[in-house]
């Protein structure tokens, strides 16, 4: 059998658990009633002219069996005013939601529970093309409506098998804390390629610098050019790339699992087995076996949502590799760790030396270039840091320089607080401090499922 028969047979027993049953629909829809019906009696109070409209995968029968939010969208006039909009979604929310949290994106919003489900109320400025945009989330409505129009009833199975696909190898949710693949672009992938097959027939020829259009927008000239990991021409807005959230990382973890499930389809893709965690002496076995040497910075978790905390995360990790860099440590590998029992970050550096000669040459200019070489000989004459004073070499000048920094734990312990690690962890390091860890502190029962999928190296499909 080729690969198409024998991922047909694994298909359908996929979609026997992510595709709701009947009852599980009508029951939906009757809480998505009353939903409304909560929501509009709150809006007649307030003599308010907004009106309530369900959207995203609940709104176009593309969410998975015990995996979805309802969000609900109130629309208004654009004669209102922002603060208006979020004077009356968070009223409102706070009235018929249960735990309802303020969160705020381009447009504050409420989440909450509504009778058991995760639900989200959303304000947006009611427009007829996205040209009229006032806020990003003001196109939302539009991409409800799109897919309800061009989707086909029997591509929904399609559309589920490929989110699926993606949550099975950690690449579904265009959240910051996944930088993966959206719903709608799930949505629009299937109506470009029409099934779960063909999109992963054509993915594992992908590049990194791919892009993608429905046959109407790659006909229309202008569009803008992206410099992402993956670009998809939005059907509804040609300003912009549905694909933005993906990073490189998972479009080239997506591109992998798509030639390697063509090679050989497996259930494994769709539901990988647990991780196994590893006991601590293994993990320290397999750490001394790399020839690397690890060291952490342990610090408070700001308590703000997760599409404003991990964002600021990946730029401390940027801003921390910049900074060994600068003082010439070598950072092969920098990760992260979020214990969110503990509220505690973990920022994990792996380099190949955790400390450095007391002195380094540094090189100068040609000797040919008259002017360079005063300067260099001026810069250098009586800097206490020189520790051999500029000498010729090959027609080249060069001086040696005792080290500012020779440990790399000195350097993040006195420096971490100079760098911009992002607003809200800079607030939380400069009140609560931080430690700086070696290996053996980082060998605790909180990172021994982080240590074991990072020394494991296994595709999810592979464990």
């Amino acid at each position: 059998m080729n690969w198409k028969q024998d991922s047909k047979e694994i298909e359908e027993k996929i979609l026997q658990k992510i595709t709701p049953s009947c009852e599980e629909k009508n029951r939906l829809q009757k809480i998505i009633k009353a939903l409304k019906k909560d929501v509009r009696r709150e809006i007649k109070k307030r003599k308010i002219p907004a009106d309530p409209i369900l959207v995203g995968s609940t709104a176009k029968d593309t969410y998975l069996k015990n995996n979805l939010d309802i969000d609900l969208f109130l629309l208004f006039p654009t004669n209102f005013s922002k603060e208006q909009l979020k004077k009356h979604v968070i009223s409102i929310g706070r009235k018929v939601l249960q735990k309802p949290q303020e969160c705020y994106a381009e447009h504050p919003y409420i989440r909450g529970i509504y009778k058991d489900y995760k639900t989200e109320i959303v304000p947006c400025y009611k427009i007829e093309y996205a040209s009229q945009k006032i806020s990003a989330v003001d196109r939302t409505p539009l991409h409800t409506e799109y897919v309800k129009k061009h989707l086909q009833e029997q591509q929904k199975r399609e559309v589920r098998l490929l989110k699926q696909f993606l949550k099975g190898i950690g690449c579904y949710g265009a959240e910051a804390e996944i930088e993966g693949f959206s719903g709608y672009l799930c949505e629009i992938l299937i109506i470009k390629y029409g099934s779960f097959q063909k999109v992963l027939e054509d993915a594992q020829n992908w590049n990194i610098g791919k892009k993608l259009y429905l046959s109407k927008e790659k006909e229309k000239k202008n569009l803008p050019d992206f410099d992402e990991p993956l670009t998809f021409i939005d059907p509804v807005d040609h300003s912009r790339n549905v694909a933005s959230a993906v990073s490189k990382e998972k479009l080239v973890l997506f591109i992998k699992a798509s030639r390697e499930y063509i090679k050989k389809p497996s259930i494994t893709f769709f539901f990988p087995r647990k991780i196994k965690t590893w006991p601590l002496k293994r993990i320290k076995e397999k750490i001394g076996k790399t020839g690397y040497h690890f060291v952490g910075i342990k610090l408070p978790k700001p308590d703000i949502i997760p599409e404003n905390l991990y964002p600021q995360i990946r730029k401390a990790l940027r801003s921390i590799k910049d900074l060994c860099l600068k003082y010439d440590f070598k950072v092969m590998d920098i990760k992260f760790h979020v214990d969110e029992t503990n509220d505690i970050i973990y920022i994990i550096l792996q380099t190949d030396k955790t400390q450095l000669s007391k002195t380094f040459t540094h090189k100068g200019p040609p000797t040919r270039l008259k002017k360079n070489v005063e300067e260099f000989l001026q810069k250098w004459k009586n800097n206490p840091r020189v520790t051999k004073k500029p000498y010729e070499k090959n027609g080249r000048l060069y001086v040696e320089i005792k080290r500012e920094y020779i440990e790399i734990k000195k350097l993040l312990k006195n420096k971490l607080t100079t760098l911009s690690l992002g607003k809200h962890i800079d607030e939380v390091i400069k009140k609560k401090g931080y430690n700086i860890l070696d290996v053996d502190d980082l060998l605790v029962d909180d990172l021994k499922n982080f240590w074991t999928a990072y020394l494991d190296k296994k595709m999810p499909w592979e464990r």
